[in-house]
């Protein structure tokens, strides 16, 4: 087990007021080992705290005792979610997206995890296939929720199928285990054309309303595919592929609501997109319980972009990999803040009009719902430029998936005195994920949170905030 080591101390905060600093590991807190970012989160909670410090360059780790109010934060940001080793996932899905990188990225992202505690952290997708009875009891005496479960399918020999793995057929039984417990869960189901679509999900929906009745929601989200993978099996829907899909969902959500009094499974808008649909209103997503997941995220943007005063779910999380380059801030699910760079800054642009023309970068799905919204601003100089994910190639087409390399080639012949904008779905800690970062593109752009409000205030010229390249 390796020791939380403190990346942040908060100014004024009770850790900086007891002197510590950047690069402690924090090896005990009140005598304990944190397993993860959970127990430091629960651990620091204490009125005050003896903290085991060890410095680098002391001979000797040191105790430190910390004062502090009841329910004042800590004060420090740690370098990971998980101080133990973070449980690596032991199935082989063909539709995986880490078996669909190229060669040669930076080794955290092939990391494969099916962690519960990433999936209550981040919102990551556990199939439960290593899940434990004592992982069933700290959730449940803990209370740890939401928690996010690919479904994919109910059937036990499909699913064990899918997964490659024997215990996919069996390891939805912890999935029961923890409904019946009044524990919040959002299943998903990647569907993949010719495997475990058509009757196959009929089947699985039935399932869910026969054995998971408790479950939040469902999502249904088609197979994303690179030019990277070698699975056969696996290949993009088409039009006619996604209409069915679209129709099936929108049965069984008829289903539900007559059977349980609401809609529970829910499709992806890239289903929306392939099968050229209109999205549903706002109130068909019922809060929009899996916004981050691409599920009614159109909708919200395009809500927020047309009436910035109505309040929706906000922006996503920063970056595909979220979970695997960046702790989280204090609180379970916070935020996390920006790391600075000599390239990149933080900004409060002004509330005033910017008189440049304007460019705003996206993605091939992102650039459909992007263009009739522009089409009906007031301002006739705003542009979409969409930007072909040639990185990683074949259906891949959200803006979170976008990279330094494909930016800077869309940038390469950009117009001087256009002011570009990027969403910032497509950065983690200031990076793209193929390791390049702002500074590596030949022209400046502006970051903005990816959601309608702030694209709006951003071509208005009223107050957002923002990450400009220098």
């Amino acid at each position: 087990m390796s020791a939380p080591t403190v990346t942040s101390v908060t100014e004024a905060s009770p850790a900086a007021r007891a002197g510590l600093v950047v690069g402690d590991e924090l090896l005990t807190l009140n005598g304990q080992e944190p397993r993860d970012v959970i127990d430091f989160q629960q651990l620091t909670d204490a009125d005050d705290l003896s903290v085991m410090v060890k410095r680098a360059g002391a001979a000797l780790p040191r105790l430190v005792k910390i004062a502090k109010m009841p329910g004042e934060p800590f004060g420090v940001e740690v370098s990971s979610a998980v101080f133990d080793r973070i449980r690596t996932c032991d199935n082989h899905c063909a539709f995986c997206f880490i078996y669909q990188l190229p060669k040669g990225m930076r080794k955290s992202l092939y990391l494969k995890d099916d962690d519960y505690r990433l999936s209550f952290l981040y919102g990551n997708f556990t199939t439960l296939t290593r899940f434990t009875e004592l992982d069933a009891e700290r959730i449940l005496t803990e209370r740890l929720g939401p928690l996010f479960v690919s479904i994919h399918s109910t059937d036990p020999e499909l699913r064990a199928h899918m997964l490659r793995n024997p215990k996919g057929a069996t390891s939805l039984r912890w999935l029961s285990v923890l409904l019946d417990g009044g524990i919040e869960v959002h299943g998903q189901v990647v569907v993949c054309p010719g495997v475990n679509d058509g009757p196959a999900l009929e089947d699985t929906l039935a399932g869910v309303l026969d054995q998971y009745p408790n479950l939040a929601t469902v999502g249904v989200v088609p197979l994303g595919i690179s030019q990277f993978s070698h699975e056969a099996e696996m290949r993009a829907h088409t039009t006619e592929e996604a209409a069915n899909a679209l129709d099936t969902v929108t049965e069984w959500q008829r289903i539900y609501k007559k059977t349980l009094g609401r809609r529970l499974v829910y499709a992806a808008d890239e289903y929306y997109l392939l099968a050229a649909r209109p999205f549903p209103a706002a109130r068909a997503y019922d809060g929009f319980p899996q916004h981050e997941n691409g599920i009614g995220m159109a909708r919200a943007f395009a809500d927020g972009f047309t009436n910035p005063a109505k309040k929706g779910p906000g922006g996503v999380r920063h970056g595909f990999f979220a979970s695997v380059d960046a702790a989280p801030a204090e609180g379970y699910r916070a935020p996390r803040q920006h790391a600075g760079t000599a390239a990149s800054t933080m900004t409060d642009a002004r509330p005033r009009a910017d008189a440049r023309p304007v460019t705003v970068l996206t993605g091939t799905y992102g650039a459909r719902i992007l263009r009739p919204l522009l089409a009906g601003h007031p301002r006739d100089d705003v542009r979409v430029r969409e930007v072909a994910n040639d990185f990683f190639g074949g259906n891949i087409g959200v803006a979170g998936l976008l990279t330094g390399e494909d930016l800077a080639r869309a940038l390469a012949d950009g117009v001087p005195g256009t002011r570009y904008l990027l969403p910032d779905a497509c950065l983690n800690e200031g990076r793209f994920l193929d390791g390049l970062t702002l500074a590596d593109l030949p022209r400046p752009v502006e970051v903005v949170p990816t959601d309608g409000t702030s694209l709006r205030a951003a071509l208005d010229g009223t107050s957002f905030r923002s990450v400009c390249a220098a």
